[in-house]
């Protein structure tokens, strides 16, 4: 035994012989997720305990601060990982965590933490989708439930001690995208605790808690939706129209922001999953706007549209035909496409997921200001289906040609489907199923429009044209976002250029646009995403010819749930070898 280990001391110091590393990243691993949610949930940790504000906002501030010291250390831990004994899926956590770690740490260096709340959403939005995903089956249901509600007021007061550290170092979000943003704040205002969105829970308990239960809960909720909900909302919206409102910035791009640059690069490498520069992203758009164009032109051409580009998108802007009425017509067709695509399925996917779905609206509390539709995650644990949501506020703008590509992106074979199986998946760390990383499941579920193509689910030129129109909606994203946040276009520009070339409603156009404001890089990540996916599988095609699989292929790409695009094209080459 002895000569044994000589020799591998010896192979070792020859670089022929490297020890296993699974046990460090096992351990790295379990160390680096209990930090993130034990340590530093905002839920539990001690800054939530204190009961003055100046005390909570400094612990806020220093907070990130000691996040991305241990992310440093960690990430040189990670660095010293050597990946040759390691398995497949281990070696997918390894580059993932680093991607995650390394992302963080940037983040706080650039002060990207300056600004928690973007044009739709934020920390204030946040407890809307919490109370909205909420299980109510017994008591302490209701309890974890009382006890968001009271740290909520602690919660604003801790981002606005953020905001007001953003506005000294002038990194806010732009005026132009405050404009009516209490919207978004003020409807949670209420005289009546019983008018709050947040008091539903309480008319409807189950009949599993006894009534004394009830009387309890029913009282200690009213008095959280009054001392820290409604408190808090007010507290917010005082900010917003006092303090920082008149001191936004004016100019909207981060790239005029002090650093704004180095972090507009910093979120293009996240939100891309790649070592892409904000040049390259520009001229990706150009060309793909191009491309569609043609496309689209040719779809005029043929249906015989007697007029510009421009009236034709004024024709399907405007005309009765393509828009409903009420928003149960809206829910009807949205819910006749899904249950259409679901149809389709097998000829494209081995596998499908167990867990079904639903179709609802929007909810009103955040409709104005919202995107399109989006779907919301389901759970076999609280026993609660998938939702696609459906924005049916403000209706003439909710045109019924763009709904087939929408529900392939947001229900399936898009986000749902994509979501659910990766939810699905088995002995994946725990950070590996709770981390959603935009280029993959956003470029996903773009390819997936694009797919729909083969699937037969559009019916109309008009249809293919909406598709087109989403398609174009997102090659103009590149354009636009690093237009305006890295080569300073004005949003009058980044308008004009998205309401040019697409048939997106002027509602949608000014919506859109106003996200990509307030959420930089992020957009990005949809059309890449899909341009790589569609890359892969023509590589594929090209090397395996009769021997590709396509159901084999997608199910490939649903594998190991969400993960930056190149290790995708790791796995992709990889399975191409074995395929042959």
């Amino acid at each position: 035994m002895k000569y044994i280990a000589f020799a591998c001391l010896l192979a070792t110091v020859l670089g022929a012989c490297v020890p296993d590393s699974t046990p460090q990243l096992h351990q790295l691993i379990e160390e680096e997720w209990a930090y993130r949610t034990d340590t530093f949930d905002v839920w539990k940790d001690q800054i939530w305990e204190a009961s003055d504000d100046e005390i909570i906002v400094a612990k806020t501030l220093a907070l990130e601060e000691r996040k991305a010291a241990y992310w440093r250390t960690c990430l040189e831990q990670l660095n010293t990982i050597n990946a040759e004994h390691l398995t497949a899926d281990d070696k997918v956590n390894l580059e993932m965590l680093k991607f995650i770690v390394k992302n963080d740490i940037e983040a706080i260096e650039l002060g990207n933490h300056l600004i928690p709340i973007q044009s739709d959403g934020g920390f204030h939005v946040g407890l809307v989708y919490f109370a909205n995903s909420h299980i109510f089956e017994d008591k302490e249901d209701y309890e974890d439930y009382i006890e968001h509600l009271n740290k909520f007021k602690k919660i604003v007061t801790a981002n606005i001690g953020v905001m007001r550290e953003g506005m000294a170092k002038g990194r806010t979000l732009p005026k132009v995208v405050l404009q009516d943003y209490e919207s978004t704040v003020d409807p949670h205002i209420v005289e009546k605790v019983e008018d709050s969105y947040f008091f539903h829970p309480f008319t409807i308990f189950p009949s599993s808690i006894t009534e004394a239960e009830q009387n309890e809960l029913l009282q200690a909720g009213k008095q959280a939706i009054k001392e820290s909900v409604i408190a808090g909302y007010r507290q917010f919206s005082d900010f917003l129209k006092e303090e920082y409102r008149p001191n936004a910035n004016e100019k909207i791009g981060i790239g005029d922001t002090p650093g704004g640059k180095e972090l507009y690069e910093q979120r293009v490498r996240y939100f891309t999953t790649l070592d892409m520069t904000a040049e390259e992203v520009f001229k990706i758009g150009e060309q793909e706007v191009a491309r569609i164009r043609a496309e689209m032109e040719t779809i005029i051409a043929d249906v015989g549209f007697e007029g510009s580009f421009a009236d034709f998108l004024k024709f399907l802007r405007t005309d009765e035909q393509f828009y409903c009425k009420t928003p149960e017509c809206l829910l009807k067709e949205a819910s006749y496409l899904a249950k259409k695509i679901d149809g389709q399925l097998p000829k494209v996917f081995n596998k499908l997921p167990r867990l079904p779905y639903g179709v609802a609206p929007v909810p009103d509390a955040i409709a104005p200001k919202y995107t399109t539709g989006r779907y919301v995650p389901g759970s076999y644990d609280d026993h609660r289906s998938g939702t696609y949501w459906v924005n049916t506020y403000n209706l003439p703008a909710r045109p019924l040609y763009v709904l087939p590509a929408l529900t392939l992106h947001e229900a399936v074979p898009g986000h749902h489907l994509q979501i659910s199986m990766s939810a699905e998946l088995e002995n994946l760390p725990e950070f590996r199923n709770l981390t959603y990383l935009s280029a993959y499941g956003e470029g996903w579920a773009l390819y997936c429009e694009w797919l729909g193509k083969e699937l037969g689910i559009y019916q109309t030129p008009y249809q293919d044209f909406g598709r087109l129109t989403y398609e174009m909606w997102r090659a103009c994203r590149l354009v636009v976002d690093v237009g305006m946040h890295y080569k300073g276009w004005t949003r009058e520009e980044a308008i004009d250029f998205m309401a040019s070339n697409t048939a997106l409603s002027m509602h949608e156009v000014n919506t859109e646009i106003d996200r990509y404001i307030g959420w930089p890089g992020q957009a990005l990540s949809y059309k890449i995403g899909e341009l790589k996916i569609k890359e892969l599988r023509k590589h594929a095609e090209e090397e395996l010819k009769e021997a590709f699989d396509l159901r084999g292929f997608h199910d490939l790409i649903l594998s190991k749930g969400s993960v930056p695009l190149f290790v995708l094209e790791d796995m992709v080459e990889a399975w191409i070898l074995e395929s042959y």
